[in-house]
């Protein structure tokens, strides 16, 4: 197996093992972080403050280095224009995510966990991908 893939394997561990701890893997506190005119549970908060802070300091380290570790070059988004795809995929995570309280990385750490919602949440999502997927070509 190559190092990318452990890598890889690796960083999707440790983010689902964060997701986890945090309790992003419990749909009703993610909604009740979203219910801010109601039940508002400001935990999550924390939460998305260190995502920032440590998005943060892996932009300075990664911005300091001439290439990754194990590639030839970094792969980072060119795209800059806001147009109806991207509004409406937006508006389509948004409305799923304040909905249900799972968005695809929670769902996914859910599932590892065994929630029960993401029996079924997951399968649907996948549906909503491949459907997505068809769509489009």
């Amino acid at each position: 197996m190559s190092r990318r893939v452990l890598a890889a394997g690796a960083a999707g561990g440790l983010f689902g093992a964060g997701l986890a701890l945090a309790g992003m893997t419990d749909p009703r506190r993610v909604l009740g972080f979203l219910d801010v005119a109601g039940d508002f549970d400001p935990t999550l908060a924390w939460v998305l403050a260190s995502a920032l802070l440590v998005s943060t300091l892996g932009q300075f380290c990664l911005r300091r280095r001439q290439r990754p570790w194990w590639a030839e070059r970094f792969q980072l988004p060119t795209a800059r224009a806001v147009d109806g795809r991207l509004l409406l995929g937006a508006a389509v995570f948004g409305i799923g995510w304040g909905w249900v309280g799972y968005c695809p990385g929670p769902a996914l750490a859910a599932l590892a966990v065994g929630a029960r919602e993401a029996l079924w949440f997951v399968p649907a999502m996948a549906a909503g991908f491949w459907l997505h997927d068809r769509w489009l070509r």
